[in-house]
């Protein structure tokens, strides 16, 4: 015994019987034969040993997967490190080093105010996005199954379990010697139905046992069963989404053109102009400060978090913050079916059941399949059954059980032996429509209807259930009893949701197209997709080779590239023109208020698109670029107009600047700031900006941010940043010239997207806003589609010329009566009744031969 012990236990110290053995499928245990397994395991039938089983445990790990953590102190540090954020540091550094030079010291008040940007921004972007989590948290411990459970998680390769009737298998396994079992795999498969093992079957974690009691030999566990392979594969998937390139095609952007900036800066001034090397670093400093769009990562962030946190209060989980930015740019939506669209619970579809006997009527065909049915430890087909009835009660109501034979897989039937009240003994049963007509007395006559009936039904992908009974005049539970007669066959179907279709309907008016994928028969997908109106244009796979955040996010990143491309080519224009030098501590200034106010961006009531959104990179950065360049030649111009003319003195009566640095460097620290922070009013609106209001908290953010530049500039006198106070005229007179000027940029948007895509103009009158009362303008030609694809194979050809020559009026009037036709379609088949649908059609004026002769698919 104790060599034998010995020996498990230094095969146990062999790796190759852990990960590599097992893992890397160089054992394959769910195919050997029962007795090689327990062979390749070191186990037998009476299982493991308690020393045995700590030894596999300390190996294989514990039956259970583990999640994902992060680091709470690394994620908060990964706010910093991004491009933007290196460029911000690398100007912290230079603030604090390069310009220690001419005679001055280091740069202190830049160098705190930068380190300072970059810790804010790194800290509302933790805080959202760690918010997020923890709603998505609590929202899955809310969902979670509140049962008592045991510990399972301590079971290693090679212990014995025992399975019975509603356990959740815990872990991969092979079954041992037994009656065969019915397991439910929908979690794994979307089977609706539950599948029969018998011995030697393989059984998968999570799968629920629905009938019968066995035991099983567990062959791996946690992150080696089939289910932990594929949680894994997930967990461990590190793919780059869509939203991180193109946040980081824009942040490049905005690099390059800095560094573009600072190279022509640094050629003219320095080689040309051979300006002090202090005055040089600074205007560098600006570019980088003023270029950078550092907020615009915590922007996005905060967006996306907001929109998590949303989502979890609607129901929603959301493992991945940027799966709401992928969603919102989706097109088509691949649905799976069972337990999704549909219900994966088997009913019986009443207005189709098929009566064979001229005695009986429906009702009394589903109470005799009832009578066959267990009303306890029910499966799937029995639940479908009793749940016809008004009352579970009622299957045996009035009858006394003298025997019930259950199903088995051989007979593929059940039965049962019972006394009515007049004592009178019968005998019923249901199952398979070949064994229940293999009962019947007149078989040869009736095989032929019955094989009709249960084709047509397979060719709507229903599956048929035949229902028989005989007299027992012997009154005996043993004797054959008289001839058995065929009551009827009973369709069954797992049926669509209640609200599938409604919600089908609304992702088409969302421009969203939606596919159903199953593992299903070709028939039963093509008849749930008939009922729910996707039509039934489907194949095989073998012949197969969140809007609302989304538009906050391309509001800040246009927001982003338009300011980049101002600082940098404003500044260099007024370095190399006229050889101005801004404070860097101004810019400093701006980015901050800039930043406060753009957060905000992320809880303002952006209107979101009514069709699917992708990032449009060329609209983002060709958009950027043009108002831009726009705000970088009207702060040129109003240098200009400061230092070489008498403009402003002469229509506005304000005191002359010209000469005093100081107060000229107010000037435009104010203009730049209130022209900049307006910008965030455009980016913001799909048509004028003035027509659609924003939410209070981005107004809120815009005055006390701009009040507090119009007071710097008024009453600010800060020797280290240059600056001097300009009083109020002068702030009066540039909101003035600032306002004038803001208008245009509605129209250059418009003009760029027009440009662009040729849809502007749809674009501007895209919401109700007084220009026009429609929501959507491809409305009627998305319909008219819909509707056309749905018509029969036959009218196809004449459906496509259609649609090429017609009117969107006659669109309009298509898709009207194509939903009209389908309404009365569906009355009709659901309700039978005859007055309803004639009713329906003389409200809707459609004619009754319409809906004969072009039937919708």
């Amino acid at each position: 015994m104790a060599e034998t012990m010995m020996a498990v236990v230094h095969e146990l110290g062999n790796p190759l019987l852990g990960f590599e053995k097992f893992s890397s499928n160089e054992v394959d245990l769910e195919s050997l034969p029962l007795e090689e397994v327990f062979e390749q395991l070191n186990t037998s039938r009476g299982g493991l040993s308690s020393s045995d089983a700590a030894e596999r445990l300390q190996l294989f790990g514990a039956n259970r997967l583990q999640e994902k953590r992060e680091n709470k102190v690394l994620k908060f540090l990964s706010f910093m490190w991004n491009p933007l954020s290196w460029v911000m540091e690398a100007a912290a550094v230079m603030a604090l080093v390069l310009a220690n030079g001419g005679s001055q010291g280091p740069d202190w008040e830049d160098f705190l105010g930068i380190v300072c940007l970059l810790i804010i921004n790194s800290i509302i972007s933790f805080i959202e996005e760690n918010n997020a989590g923890n709603a998505a948290a609590a929202l899955m411990s809310r969902l979670a199954l509140k049962t008592k459970e045991l510990d399972a998680s301590i079971l290693v390769p090679g212990d014995i379990v025992s399975i019975r009737l509603g356990d959740i298998i815990p872990a991969d396994a092979r079954l041992l010697e037994g009656d065969p079992v019915k397991v439910d795999q929908s979690a794994l498969t979307g089977e609706s139905l539950p599948v029969t093992k018998r011995t030697g079957d393989q059984v998968f974690t999570g799968s629920i046992c629905k009938h019968g009691e066995i035991e099983a030999v567990v062959i791996a566990t946690g992150i080696h069963s089939f289910f932990g392979k594929a949680a894994h594969l997930v967990d461990s998937t590190d793919v780059v989404g869509h939203f991180h390139k193109v946040l980081t095609c824009i942040g490049n952007f905005c690099i390059c053109s800095i560094v573009v900036g600072v190279i022509l800066e640094v050629i003219i001034m320095f080689p040309v102009q051979n300006r002090s090397y202090r005055n040089g670093i600074n205007n560098v400093l600006v570019l980088l400060i003023g270029g950078i769009p550092i907020a615009m990562p915590t922007v996005l962030s905060v967006t996306l978090a907001i929109g998590s946190h949303h989502l979890s209060q609607q129901g929603a989980i959301t493992k991945r913050m940027t799966a709401i930015e992928e969603m919102a740019g989706m097109d088509v939506l691949c649905c799976d079916k069972t337990g999704t669209l549909t219900l994966n619970h088997l009913t019986v579809d009443k207005n189709l059941i098929e009566v064979f006997s001229r005695e009986m009527e429906k009702d009394m065909v589903i109470l005799l399949a009832a009578r066959a049915s267990r009303v306890e430890n029910q499966d799937a087909i029995d639940m479908a059954i009793i749940n016809m009835l008004a009352d579970p009660k009622e299957a045996r109501a009035n009858i006394t059980e003298v025997h019930f034979f259950p199903f088995n897989p051989v007979d593929k039937r059940t039965a049962i032996t019972y006394l009515d009240s007049n004592g009178n003994w019968f005998r019923v049963s249901k199952g398979a429509p070949d064994q229940i007509l293999n009962l019947c007395y007149n078989k040869d006559d009736i095989a032929e209807k019955v094989q009709i009936v249960v084709d047509r039904f397979a060719e709507r992908g229903l599956r048929s259930l035949a229902v028989a009974y005989q007299e027992i005049p012997e009154r005996s539970r043993h004797s054959p009893g008289g001839p058995w007669i065929l009551c009827g066959l009973l369709p069954l179907f797992d049926p669509p949701r209640h609200d599938s279709a409604d919600t089908i309907l609304r992702a088409l008016d969302l421009g969203i197209c939606v596919k159903m994928i199953t593992g299903d028969h070709l028939a039963i997908a093509k008849e749930t997709g008939r009922r729910l109106g996707m039509g039934m244009n489907m194949h095989p796979s073998a012949s197969l080779f969140g809007r609302r955040e989304r538009d906050g996010e391309s509001a800040a990143t246009v927001y982003a590239v338009s300011i980049t491309i101002r600082i940098v080519l404003g500044f260099v224009l007024l370095a190399s023109i006229w050889e101005y030098d801004f404070p860097p501590f101004m810019v400093l200034i701006i980015a901050i208020l800039n930043d406060g106010t753009i957060m905000t961006i992320s809880k303002d009531h952006v209107k979101p698109s009514r069709r699917p959104d992708r990032w449009k990179l060329n609209e983002i950065f060709a958009t950027g670029v043009v108002m831009g360049t726009y705000l970088a030649l009207v702060t040129v111009l109003f240098y200009w107009a400061v230092t070489r003319t008498t403009f402003f003195e002469t229509h506005f009566k304000v005191r002359p600047l010209k000469g005093n640095v100081q107060k000229i460097s107010s000037a435009m620290y104010l203009q730049i700031s209130v022209i900049s922070q307006a910008l965030i009013f455009v980016t913001r609106s799909r048509g004028l900006s003035f027509l659609e209001r924003p939410g209070a908290l981005l107004i809120c953010a815009f005055v006390v941010a701009q009040l507090v530049a119009t007071l710097v500039a008024v009453y600010a006198t800060i020797s280290f940043a240059s600056i001097s106070a300009i009083g109020w005229r002068w702030a009066g007179v540039i909101w003035l010239y600032s306002l004038v000027f803001y208008v245009p940029l509605d129209l250059i948007k418009i003009a760029v997207r027009y440009i662009l895509s040729g849809k502007a103009w749809n674009l501007l009158f895209d919401r109700k806003t007084a220009f026009t009362r429609k929501n959507d303008i491809w409305k009627e030609d998305r319909d008219a589609r819909w509707a056309l694809s749905r018509r029969d194979v036959q009218r196809r050809a004449f459906s496509d010329h259609l649609l090429s020559s017609s009117t969107p009026s006659s669109r309009t009037r298509i898709s009207d009566q194509a939903r009209w036709r389908a309404e009365i379609a569906r009355l009709g088949e659901r309700h039978a009744l005859r007055a309803s649908v004639e009713s329906v059609m003389r409200l809707k004026r459609v004619d009754s031969h319409v809906i004969r002769t072009a039937q919708t698919v």
